[in-house]
């Protein structure tokens, strides 16, 4: 007898390098295609990724040695993705003005994750930061 069983966890360490970023978004990917409707989380949630993973590579205070680990679940319908770093400053939104070149990541992640955090890793080193993305709705079909 088959049995559907709920997604795990998936974890990964990356290198902490820019190079890194689209091994995670590749990840993700690979991860949501296990998921009976995970391309309802694509787009968003490789954006959402791709700019945390960046964010902890540029701003991280962590040696470059240190690893970024991608943790991926499903929790109640929405997509969760963290990105933990051995940094000790948690990200800060702000509003980006016309002309800055940099600084619109966090803006994007507000926009349009449901809901994101940041959180010191107990008692040790380090932090992660969260996003929770919301499927996309399916499209109904209306035929005539």
């Amino acid at each position: 007898m088959l049995t559907a069983r709920r997604p795990r966890m998936f974890v990964a360490r990356l290198d902490s390098r820019t190079e890194s970023t689209p091994l995670a978004r590749y990840l993700l990917r690979a991860y949501l295609s296990g998921l009976p409707s995970g391309e309802r989380y694509g787009d968003t949630a490789e954006l959402l990724l791709g700019e945390l993973f960046a964010n902890a590579v540029q701003h991280s205070d962590a040696p470059d040695e240190r690893h970024i680990e991608v943790r991926f679940s499903l929790v109640n319908s929405r997509l969760r993705i963290e990105v933990h770093d051995a940094g000790t400053t948690h990200p800060a939104l702000h509003s980006p003005t016309p002309d800055d070149e940099h600084g619109r990541g966090l803006f994007l992640v507000n926009e349009l994750a449901e809901r994101w955090g940041s959180t010191s890793h107990p008692g040790g080193v380090g932090k992660f930061v969260w996003v929770l993305v919301a499927p996309v709705p399916t499209p109904v079909l209306v035929t005539v």
